[in-house]
């Protein structure tokens, strides 16, 4: 009778194993994938063989691709974007900026947020991954903070100008700032403090006068 050396221990999961994915099925399992091994190893820790195996493909077509794990990450976290939201219209701009904030800070508190929280601390690390992450905070317009202003618009309560200003993402820069320094959950009181005391305030104002 054959002895025991120790506890048993269960074999590794073959992710591989299970009917293969082609096509936009293929791509979502990857997204999915990639967003599995952040929650579990981090980014650090991420790798293209182990997102492959996780979506049971090969390393080949996660490659063709995303030619990048930065890029493959972030395009991952855009399925938590919070342009993918539905917005509700509750009729004025108050209302709707305190449901955008307040989606936001429920997304900071899931799996996703402390992914991007700790996407952002390996900024430092990864001058590949920084570039991205700046390029799109730059670039992309916050798309869910537009539909509620353009909504303003329409009904008068705001200037067409707040669109391109600066001042338009005051409020969700405030609360990105916020979870970044402190984490989440974001106090609901934070929320509207910078709804009430800030944000509304400063986008009613005039226009900043122009120097001639």
């Amino acid at each position: 009778m054959p002895s025991s050396t120790g506890p048993v221990t269960e074999p590794p999961v073959d992710h591989r194993k299970g009917p293969r994915r082609r096509g936009e099925e293929l791509e979502r399992a990857i997204l999915r994938a990639t967003l599995d091994e952040l929650a579990e190893a981090g980014y650090a820790a991420l790798t293209m063989e182990r997102v492959a195996a996780r979506a049971r493909t090969g390393k080949a077509a996660v490659y063709r691709r995303w030619p990048s794990r930065a890029q493959l990450v972030l395009d991952a976290c855009k399925l938590g974007k919070i342009s993918d939201v539905d917005l509700p219209d509750t009729g004025e701009l108050r209302g709707d900026t305190l449901a955008l904030l307040r989606y936001m800070a429920a997304t900071m508190a899931s799996p996703l947020g402390g992914i991007m929280r700790g996407l952002l601390g390996e900024m430092t690390r990864d001058p590949e991954l920084a570039e991205l992450i700046r390029e799109r905070v730059h670039t992309v317009r916050p798309s869910g903070v537009h539909v509620i202003l353009e909504r303003a618009v329409k009904r008068g309560e705001i200037e067409p100008w707040v669109l391109a200003s600066r001042r338009a993402t005051v409020a969700t820069d405030l609360l990105r700032n916020q979870f970044l320094l402190f984490g989440a959950p974001v106090p609901d009181e934070f929320i509207i403090d910078v709804v009430d005391d800030i944000y509304l305030p400063l986008i009613l104002s005039p226009a900043p006068r122009q120097e001639g």
